[in-house]
């Protein structure tokens, strides 16, 4: 493995300055670097990109970094010389393409990470070429982002008006903009002004999630000032074929507790697809109590993940409800295969979005005449990256029948591993399979609970290692479990029964260690 100055050449050892003074920018030779021809230089960058993808089911789905490429990496000195466009891409091949997460292979099954869409690939190199800061103004990306967020409202069933969204760096971004909004609407009726006055003195807010909530949302909680304490934990109800999900009765009790105690209940958290095992939460039964949309709690649901399988129309009536949250999180960045980096944010009131987070300086004055004002104003972000041309890609090239038809694979192939798991005599299913999410776990008979516990935590890794597959673990119910997500439609029946294998021979031979 090349050491670090031959990962990168024309690097300063140790930090020495160059001998050119810390601006230089010339060759080895001391010529000037020669400009670089840029319609090669993306034509050649495509190739790899291209050459990358096609060549995934001819590697392994993930190799450990040998130790000295990393260290290379990680230590890499600042260069004093520019690199030729051929070496620079060459570097980047060698050195970091060939080394991935693993999420553009088939048999991949970790996280929540998707392929990325060859269209949406595409359009992000022009979005990228333009470079625009899409806060605001009268340029392309402006009106196309209020149009894609529109779009992914309508895909989800989301009732809309034009402005009321933006689309985010992510669901956790998005989260903490709806917080932001829940907690402005609820103290603003409560008599407190918290953009001016802030928290000190403020009533008492709380928040209700299950413990399968994702982390976001508590993340939120903690940075918006209101403090974790504040996040009640909703017990589960359930099971079976509708999976654990939101106990509503437990809810209201929580909600009705807290108002005789003088706080102010001011969000509920539901999900659409939970991360461990792709659950549901009852959310029309939810809204009820939460008055949503406008009512006085307000209803925020975390379908980062999950909303867009609504497309699925055997899986659509679990959804229903979805349309009253008075917001939604999505990713267009995992079912919807958009290269990563956006999130979206669906509300049902737009100017109380707006009323939460305006704030216009009068360099950013606004004299197009446009009523809806700046992105900028919706959120927290000023200069937002250029991120509808990749979402509208997605989408596009796709349309809503192609897109339905790419969920609808993927919670087949998740079908299929669901029953070989149910087949095999040593792998058990941990919860029941809702979208195109499987828990299960390697539990052969007659092994005492504690071993297997211990062999499931060391699985995943195991699994990882071997190279031909990729699945990530995680807890659920107090016992460690693997965790397959299928978002890539190309997964098909031979990637699953591949993972099945993979596990029950990981496992088998973890399990010889215990005896």
């Amino acid at each position: 493995m090349p050491d670090a100055s031959s990962v990168f050449p024309g690097a300063s050892a140790g930090g020495a300055p160059c001998p050119g003074g810390p601006m230089s920018a010339r060759g080895t030779d001391g010529d000037a670097a020669p400009p670089v021809a840029t319609a090669d230089l993306l034509r050649a960058a495509a190739d790899l990109a291209a050459a990358h993808l096609a060549g995934l089911e001819g590697r392994p789905v993930w190799r450990p970094m040998p130790a000295a490429l990393r260290d290379a990496l990680l230590n890499a000195p600042l260069p004093c010389d520019g690199l030729a466009a051929g070496d620079l891409l060459d570097d980047a091949a060698r050195q970091v393409l060939a080394y991935p997460m693993g999420n553009g292979h088939p048999a991949f099954f970790g996280w929540v990470n998707a392929a990325p869409h060859p269209a949406a690939l595409a359009a992000g190199l022009l979005a990228g070429a333009s470079n625009p800061s899409s806060a605001g103004g009268d340029h392309a990306d402006v009106p196309l982002e209020r149009a894609v967020v529109r779009w992914l409202a309508e895909l989800v069933g989301f009732p809309h008006e034009t402005g009321a969204g933006l689309l985010t760096s992510g669901a956790s971004m998005a989260t903490i903009v709806a917080v932001g909004a829940a907690r402005h609407r609820a103290l603003e009726r409560a008599g407190w002004d918290v953009r001016g006055q802030g928290l000190a003195g403020a009533p008492r807010l709380t928040a209700y999630a299950t413990a399968e909530a994702h982390s976001c949302v508590r993340k939120a909680i903690e940075l918006l000032g209101i403090g974790g304490a504040a996040l009640r934990t909703v017990p589960e109800a359930g099971g079976g074929a509708q999976g654990a999900r939101m106990d509503v009765a437990a809810l209201s009790e929580l909600v009705e507790r807290d108002r005789r105690e003088g706080r102010v209940p001011f969000l509920v958290a539901a999900s659409a697809g939970t991360v461990n095992t792709g659950a549901i939460d009852p959310l029309a039964q939810i809204a009820a109590v939460c008055g949503a949309p406008g009512g006085a709690v307000w209803l925020h649901v975390d379908g980062a993940y999950g909303a867009f399988g609504v497309l699925d129309e055997r899986v659509a009536a679990r959804f229903a409800g979805l349309e009253r949250a008075d917001s939604l999180a999505l990713d267009p960045h995992k079912w919807l295969q958009v290269p990563i980096g956006v999130g979206a944010l669906l509300v049902a009131d737009r100017e109380g979005l707006r009323a939460a987070f305006s704030l216009v300086p009068p360099y950013l004055r606004d004299e197009s005449g446009d009523a809806l004002g700046w992105l900028s104003e919706y959120g927290i972000e000023q200069t937002r990256q250029f991120r509808s041309l990749p979402v509208w890609a997605s989408i596009a090239s796709r349309g809503r029948a192609g897109l339905a038809r790419d969920i609808a694979a993927c919670n087949d192939a998740a079908r299929m591993l669901e029953r070989l798991v149910r087949e095999a005599p040593d792998l058990e299913l941990a919860a029941a399979v809702q979208l195109s999410i499987v828990a299960f776990r390697y539990a052969p008979a007659g092994v005492a609970q504690q071993v297997v516990d211990r062999v499931n935590a060391a699985l995943p890794a195991a699994v990882q290692q071997r190279g031909a597959a990729f699945v990530t673990g995680s807890v659920y119910e107090g016992r460690p479990m693997l965790r397959a997500c299928v978002l890539n439609p190309a997964t098909r029946l031979e990637h699953v029964r591949l993972l099945v294998r993979e596990v029950r021979e990981a496992g088998a031979r973890l399990l010889e260690r215990e005896a």
